[in-house]
């Protein structure tokens, strides 16, 4: 169980701060459940709640500062996805995305990169596949990385850049 106050992952809504775990007083709610009401740390304003006994959505503690760090430093040994034809990509993505692992946020990344130099190179546009998907694994991996470093979000790929060219 997670505590209040507390930085947890929550499925595409990314990093959410644990604001209360409390019960629901809603008629044909069991009064007993307790629910986690989370404050997605991203987008201001919003609320989530959700059961703390739910199981539908990856819901984890966020990586710590050391792990954040070693994730970017081992960042370049991460292997893109191995995607053997077009009509299974989606799903790959799709995926990863719901894994809640930051090393599969990665491995799409990668994929996605090195696609889109390959359609560039051969005169053609990006997906809006592609580019959704760019977004999503950017959002959920800078967001995640930013809240483990104390850093804002907009700062991250310029700080796994400079970091990886320190090593």
């Amino acid at each position: 169980m997670f505590e209040k106050g507390e930085y947890i992952h929550y499925g595409n809504s990314g990093v959410c701060i644990v604001d209360d775990v409390t019960t629901m007083k809603l008629e044909g709610v069991d009064q007993e459940k307790q629910y986690y009401v989370l404050a997605p740390l991203w987008t201001k304003g919003n609320k989530i709640y959700t059961p703390v006994d739910g199981q539908k959505v990856v819901t984890r503690k966020i990586l710590t500062e050391t792990e954040a760090l070693e994730l970017i430093d081992q960042m370049p040994l991460i292997d893109e996805l191995i995607i053997t034809n077009d009509r299974e990509r989606e799903d790959k993505y799709k995926e990863a995305m719901r894994s809640g692992d930051c090393r599969a946020w990665v491995s799409v990344l990668k994929t996605l990169h090195t696609r889109k130099l390959e359609r560039q190179a051969a005169g053609k546009k990006v997906t809006s596949a592609d580019e959704r998907y760019m977004k999503a694994a950017e959002d959920q991996l800078y967001g995640e990385l930013a809240a483990a470093l104390n850093l804002q979000k907009d700062q991250m790929e310029q700080y796994i850049s400079e970091r990886m060219e320190a090593v």
